[in-house]
């Protein structure tokens, strides 16, 4: 989950190993990454509604490309472009879910100008230097297409046992975190219209008998992670 601008030396190395590490932080939730990712990709969908009008979907900063097989299933568009900066990423995300229909690049400028409708991304700012992540939202604003949607997840740093998770996780010791008001800000800066915000994940499996109960409170800043929806404005009519 690295971006151009992210260190993506740092995750070639863990390419081969990237469950094993991501399981090290998140065990202590009591469930795995693919849990955390299929209800990611329901909720992004259940507030797009319409997923029947959703033909081409970027997935920015892939990593191997763990969240593609849920986001066919799901969303079920007609293409799939992974980007990801890191060569080894991308290289396994290819050889093991590339297909006509399923593009994997490591260059930003590989991904095609407003062709998406949606763009996906998980855990991917907070690896970026905060005074580069301007132009990596510049790099999904000028890959939708106009109206199109971006579905910005992030780990919440006002959840405590976010910090904990992420202290166990080797890529996500030293990374910076974003809040939900500066992910807000970031994204009306590069021109997005930023249009709700929900955040989930804040009972561990030991727990779950109360996970009904985040439905009641997904407004607020308080599960593990938070979502931004924000859209691409439509086009300027001429004239």
């Amino acid at each position: 989950m690295t971006t151009a601008t992210a260190d993506s030396a740092a995750f070639d190395a863990y390419a081969a190993q990237y469950e094993q590490a991501l399981n090290e932080g998140l065990s202590i939730s009591g469930e795995s990454p693919e849990y955390f990712a299929r209800q990611r990709i329901e909720w992004t969908a259940k507030v797009l509604s319409d997923t029947a009008g959703v033909k081409r979907v970027l997935d920015f900063g892939c990593g191997v490309g763990l969240a593609v097989p849920l986001i066919r299933e799901v969303l079920r568009p007609k293409f799939i472009c992974g980007f990801d900066p890191s060569r080894a990423a991308i290289d396994r995300a290819r050889d093991e879910l590339g297909d006509a229909d399923t593009q994997f690049v490591a260059k930003s400028d590989q991904i095609t100008a407003e062709a998406f409708d949606v763009a996906y991304c998980n855990g991917v700012f907070h690896h970026i230097d905060p005074t580069a992540r301007q132009a990596a939202l510049q790099t999904v604003f000028d890959a939708l297409r106009p109206g199109g949607w971006f579905a910005l997840w992030e780990n919440n740093p006002w959840n405590p046992g976010t910090r904990y998770v992420m202290s166990r996780i080797p890529f996500d010791r030293d990374a910076i975190v974003v809040s939900p008001v500066a992910c807000r800000q970031m994204l009306r800066l590069a021109g997005f219209h930023v249009l709700r915000t929900d955040a989930w994940f804040l009972f561990p499996r030991s727990l779950s008998w109360l996970r009904p109960l985040e439905r009641l409170v997904h407004r607020l800043p308080l599960g593990a992670q938070y979502v931004v929806f924000a859209q691409k404005p439509d086009a300027e009519p001429e004239g």
